[in-house]
């Protein structure tokens, strides 16, 4: 803020503070006081007639009143402060000094009515009046500064007049013609002294009046002239931001017409200012590719008074085509009328390209993903079939009898079969968790009896190495959770899998801990070993995809490395995690974090039965190309009394069930001909009684599931097919 506007409202200020009722007190005060020595000459005037009267001895004693009453008025009102300090503070100093105001005004009165005393009857009269009228004058003086102060003393010398009146009648006997003389002379005075303090007070307030009046005109013109300053410098930067912007800005009259544009506009679009002048954006700068609904829009908004934003593509006067994103803004004047138009547009030809390049990126990438996803759609089709038929027919050698050494064998192939198909799951589970698509389900299950079933299925593993599983519940855990016991299990067999593995003295302690956590379950579970461990420059990717600590690991244990991996993408779709906790100690620790629901457990749990036979004349209908899987569901189901059929695509299943309807369908999914899903829907179609279909598939993954479902499709099953799933499914078919 200048100094000249500063230096205007502290004038205004003080002016304020002058005049308020603590700043006029001040001022009383100090005026009396310094016009302490003028008043007296009054007094002595006084003192001296008395004196030449005849009677020093009165006209001491009268000086001496007069004098007190002053010394008591002045000592007082010289001893306040040039502040008050609070509102109690100058009430307080306003009546006290009303107070010794009165009082001199009664030791003058006094003086008056001792004259009077001292004098022949109507001797005094003349001076008697003259003194109180002198006296009311001073006090009419100061009445704009303290009026209470002022209006005790006209009282008391009103007071004062009506004694010396009645003094000089008792003491000339009654009423005599100069009595009316002298009560003229003193209506005369009573009048004199009325204008004269009204003459002061009306001088005062218009002086007052005047002088706030030039400070507020002073502070008012200081800030107009601020405010100018103010605005002519904004002016001046505005112009030069205009004039060296990396933008175009372009200044348009109400015609549309351009008036003005700034070298950024020259360097964009090539065109100079005198050619641009008189031409209006559009027909300077509109191409055949410019889009005439984004013209459209920019006319409407600008006719509308409106701001618009729109990307426009311009021809540059070399030709070439540019894209700018331009900000209109219409200026309207007092009548609402549009009178001129800025426009800044910004070159974003780069922008736009990066956008362009940036879809073809996308789209590339998605159709990484769906070539990615149809791959392993393909690879998981591919694999399960044959799988289908290994670790069948291997559960059907290990119900035969054989020699010690074929028993052997026959393990062989199923445990070689069960690894090679958990590499695929592994390689499936990844994908799903990395897109996003793994689905959780939510089941009642005990998590104590999830612990031990997890560590029971790696005992053998340990006990062939000779290493013991250990669990340890720090606090009891809760007998029944919901969550998805499956994942769950499939986590813990990771970790305490790696924990064997890696592993070759000592064994595996499980430890775990619950916590009820804004209404949920928070479960940990510690998984520590004394195997090899973690090198402290392998703990930042021990959890990458395809990852193990080195080669040599690889080498030496084997896996694909997705385990690890896997189980923590599972941990935190279920809203926990899974960390390698360091330890000093040898081996290794992981900590794994879930937050499962609670549940009723008061409510019984309903046991699950295995059907081990299905019931009798129950006509299955096999619908697949596959022989081996044809003969690997027969083998299941040879012992059952049904009545089996087979069918080698979708076109025989329909034909069959058209002649034939049964029971249910084992129908595949990948067949010549005809595929799983439209004979689904062949058959739906058919008129009667619907048998219940149930879809045998290698393709594992979740959109499968919901195409079968979507086809009319009544369960899923994945290969490879085991027996008792097959049995299971068949057991869930509602009887005819």
């Amino acid at each position: 803020m200048p100094d000249s506007v500063l230096q205007s409202e502290r004038q205004l200020a003080a002016f304020k503070a002058r005049n308020s009722p603590e700043g006029l007190l001040i001022r009383y005060a100090r005026g009396r006081v310094a016009f302490f020595l003028t008043r007296q000459v009054l007094t002595l005037s006084g003192a001296l007639t008395l004196v030449i009267l005849g009677n020093w001895q009165i006209a001491a004693l009268a000086a001496c009143f007069a004098l007190m009453g002053e010394a008591i008025d002045c000592l007082y009102l010289r001893s306040l402060p040039d502040h008050l300090p609070n509102e109690a503070a100058f009430r307080r100093a306003y009546l006290t000094s009303t107070v010794t105001a009165t009082v001199q005004a009664i030791t003058i009165t006094a003086c008056v009515l001792l004259a009077d005393i001292a004098s022949q009857p109507g001797q005094a009269s003349l001076i008697a009046l003259a003194y109180l009228t002198g006296a009311a004058i001073n006090a009419g003086v100061v009445y704009p500064f303290h009026r209470a102060a002022t209006a005790a003393r006209l009282t008391i010398y009103g007071l004062a007049l009506l004694a010396h009146f009645a003094i000089d009648l008792s003491r000339a006997g009654g009423w005599v013609s100069r009595h009316g003389y002298d009560l003229l002379g003193a209506v005369i005075l009573l009048y004199m002294v009325r204008v004269f303090v009204g003459f002061v007070v009306a001088g005062h307030q218009r002086e007052t009046s005047n002088s706030e009046a030039l400070l507020l005109g002073k502070l008012a013109q200081e800030r107009a002239n601020q405010d100018l300053l103010i605005k002519e410098r904004e002016a001046n930067q505005l112009s030069l931001v205009a004039r060296y912007a990396t933008d175009s800005v372009i200044l348009s009259d109400a015609d549309s017409t351009i008036i003005w544009a700034n070298d950024a506009f020259t360097r964009i679009t090539g065109y100079p200012l005198e050619e641009a002048v008189g031409k209006t954006p559009a027909e300077l700068l509109n191409g055949p590719d410019t889009c005439p609904e984004t013209c459209r829009r920019i006319v409407e908004a600008r006719e509308s008074g409106v701001p618009c934003r729109e990307e426009v593509l311009n021809l540059t006067r070399d030709g070439r085509t540019i894209w700018v994103e331009a900000n209109i803004v219409p200026i309207l004047n007092r009548d609402g009328e549009v009178e001129t138009t800025v426009a800044i547009e910004r070159d974003i030809t780069s922008a736009k390209e990066q956008e362009r390049l940036l879809a073809e990126a996308k789209r590339s990438a998605e159709d990484a993903a769906r070539t990615k996803a149809e791959f392993l759609a393909t690879m998981s089709h591919e694999i399960r079939t044959p799988m289908n038929g290994i670790i069948g027919m291997a559960e059907l050698l290990a119900d035969t009898q054989f020699t010690s050494e074929q028993r052997v064998y026959a393990e062989t192939i199923r445990s070689s079969a069960g690894a090679l198909l958990k590499i695929v799951n592994d390689v499936l589970d990844f994908s799903r968790l990395d897109a996003g698509r793994m689905s959780l389900c939510s089941e009642r299950f005990s998590p104590t009896a999830c612990i031990r079933e997890a560590a029971d299925l790696l005992r053998l593993q340990a006990s062939d190495k000779r290493l013991f599983i250990d669990i340890c519940h720090t606090t009891p855990l809760p007998r029944m959770v919901s969550g998805d016991q499956g994942r769950v299990r499939q986590i813990l067999v990771n970790l305490l899998s790696n924990a064997v593995k890696f592993t070759s003295k000592g064994g595996v302690t499980v430890q775990s801990r619950w916590a009820r956590v804004e209404g949920r379950i928070k479960l940990s579970v510690l998984v520590t070993d004394t195997g090899i461990g973690v090198a402290p420059g392998d703990a930042d990717h021990i959890f990458d995809q395809f990852s193990q600590a080195d080669a040599a690991t690889t080498r030496r244990f084997g896996g694909t490395g997705l385990g690890l991996s896997i189980s923590r993408l599972l941990a935190r779709s279920m809203g926990g995690d899974l960390v390698l906790v360091p330890s000093e100690a040898a081996g290794a620790r992981f900590e794994l974090t879930l937050f499962l629901d609670p549940v009723d457990e008061d409510k019984p749990d309903t046991p699950k039965q295995e059907p081990t036979f299905l019931p009798k004349g129950v006509r299955v209908l096999v619908v697949e190309d596959n022989s081996t899987n044809r003969l690997l569901i027969q083998k299941f189901l040879n012992d059952q009394p049904i009545d089996l059929r087979f069918a080698e695509n979708g076109l025989q299943a329909v034909e069959q069930v058209r002649a034939d309807m049964p029971d249910v369908i084992l129908m595949d999914m990948s067949m010549p001909e005809m595929d799983g899903l439209a004979a689904t829907r062949e058959i739906r179609a058919i008129t009667g009684t619907q048998p219940h279909i149930i879809a045998l598939t290698a393709n594992a993954f979740a959109s499968d599931r919901e195409a079968c479902f979507e086809a009319g499709m009544d369960d899923f099953l994945a290969k490879p097919l085991r027996k008792a799933q097959l049995f299971q499914a068949l057991a869930r078919v509602p009887p005819s």
